[in-house]
């Protein structure tokens, strides 16, 4: 390892003794509640997101239809995680990760209050500025968590599922009060209550950065001046690009010289996906200066990647396919009290919240018995599966226009859950363990990325919704996870001699 990087390492860590937040440093309150408001921010958009696209003029809505509504959100929520990539590149190199938080929180809470104008421009443009934020923030705050902790310090998976819980109670909180406020009152005011949201978790980071010590505070150092400015300079040129794509796409909409679709943009960016996790792991497998040490963790990581992207390609149709599902053919009657549809999307926070501390005391109950990373995400895409599979038998009593109970999709969200609970929280915690110390916001990236192609995926697949029969629909994607469930279960032994000590 570089010397300064080795500092820098070093000095990133707080305290290794610091216990005062539940046995965790103190830092990890202030990345706690950072996180839980970006979620608000995030998960209340998403929960009315595909609803406001396909809902009619007359109820204040852009009248799109499935497939169009499909095809933006599996772009948008692709294009939040895509841009970790290079949010993950920048605050490695140039911002560091503490600057790239704060930046990337004040992005997200201007994208969200644009969202309150109702215009379908600016409705698309407070996107855009969104994903960059997201881009921004979620890896970062994600990466200074594994920096609060000190090398092989054992709290460092608990601690990243006490993290979890703070993603998912802003998760939960959100379809509750922007899903209620959007549906019952006014779309645009649920957008803007997320963009509110996300002000105050910026406010609560910049007061609490005190508790975060040296971790995240500076970029990792080039090795000449010459590499800096390099670095600065394709830095802007990335920037330049992606500003003279948008005033292109702009320039032929508005000259009518191009129909632009949501079907046809959302088609050019999946080949642009493609092309970009190809490009990325050609560069991580053949490229770099890597010792074989790291070569074999980062071919870990490209499994770990795949299994990840058919989880989130399952899961991720919670806020389309199954909101879909929860609007049209679900009861929604509870006492007599007709909740919102988005509702059904704070199951799964809720369930989160119930089940992490057990996950989190399990993992360290286990201790050297604990289960591999490769065979918790077998049992993460199992939980997927399980999910899809028990909507089969009532999506076909939904499509002879019978509204099916609640309990079914109650049943898919806490299996789902069960299954983010084993996959998610414990491949944050690997790629912070088997990253490169010199690519570590880097690596977090890919690992969003993963959560970006599997986004992507499970938009097209809501796409589907009114063109493919329920029943072989909610198959069909049951059968896929659970296919990866079993070859992911057969590849354990091999991945994890693999990860050289890494568990």
């Amino acid at each position: 390892m570089d010397d300064n990087v080795a500092k820098t390492s070093a000095a990133s860590v707080p305290s290794a003794m610091d216990k005062s937040f539940f046995g965790h440093p103190r830092g990890l309150s202030t990345l706690f509640f950072t996180e839980m408001w970006e979620r608000f921010s995030y998960y209340g958009m998403r929960a009315l997101l595909i609803l406001f696209l396909t809902a009619g003029a007359a109820q204040g809505g852009f009248s799109f239809n499935v497939a169009a509504a499909g095809a933006v959100y599996g772009l948008y929520t692709a294009m939040v995680y895509l841009l970790s990539l290079p949010g993950g590149w920048i605050a490695d190199r140039i911002l560091g990760q503490r600057r790239a938080v704060l930046y990337g929180g004040l992005l997200i809470a201007i994208g969200n209050l644009t969202l309150v104008v109702h215009s379908v421009p600016i409705f698309f443009l407070g996107l855009v500025i969104i994903t960059i934020g997201t881009g921004l923030l979620k890896p970062n705050v994600s990466t200074i968590v594994g920096q609060i902790y000190p090398p092989g310090d054992p709290r460092r998976d608990a601690g990243f599922s006490i993290f979890y819980m703070g993603i998912n109670l802003g998760a939960f909180l959100a379809p509750l009060i922007c899903g209620y406020v959007g549906q019952r009152i006014n779309w645009h005011l649920g957008f803007g209550l997320a963009g509110v949201g996300m002000l105050l978790g910026t406010l609560q980071y910049w007061l609490g950065g005190r508790y975060l010590g040296e971790a995240g505070l500076h970029p990792t150092p080039a090795d000449t001046v010459q590499q800096q400015r390099s670095v600065v300079r394709r830095m802007w040129m990335g920037v330049a690009a992606g500003l003279g794509t948008l005033a292109l796409v702009a320039a032929l909409q508005l000259s009518g010289a191009v129909a632009l679709t949501a079907q046809l943009v959302s088609d050019v960016f999946g080949v642009g996906l493609l092309v970009t996790v190809i490009a990325v792991f050609a560069w991580l497998l053949f490229g770099g200066n890597w010792t074989p040490e790291e070569r074999k963790r980062l071919i870990v990581v490209l499994v770990l990647f795949v299994a990840s992207t058919i989880f989130w390609s399952v899961f991720e149709q919670a806020g389309s396919t199954l909101n879909l599902f929860a609007e049209r053919s679900t009861d929604t009657t509870l006492l007599g009290f007709d909740f919102p549809a988005s509702w059904f999307q704070s199951l799964n926070s809720l369930f989160i919240i119930a089940l992490a501390p057990v996950y989190a005391w399990l993992w360290v109950r286990l201790g050297s018995r604990d289960l591999s990373s490769p065979a918790k995400f077998s049992l993460g895409l199992l939980g997927a599966s399980l999910g899809f599979a028990v909507l089969v038998v009532p999506a076909g009593r939904a499509m002879q226009g019978e509204l099916v109970s609640p309990m079914f999709l109650v049943l898919t969200y806490f299996f789902h859950t069960c299954g983010e609970l084993a996959l998610s929280p414990v491949g944050l915690s690997a790629m912070t363990k088997l990253a490169p110390a010199r690519v570590g916001g880097l690596l977090m990236g890919v690992w969003f990325l993963s959560i970006s192609v599997g986004n992507y995926l499970g938009g097209r697949t809501a796409s589907l919704y009114e063109s493919l029969d329920l029943p072989s629909l909610f198959g069909v994607v049951a059968a896929v996870a659970l296919a990866a469930a079993v070859v992911m279960a057969l590849l354990v032994k091999p991945v994890k001699k693999m990860m050289g000590g890494v568990n």
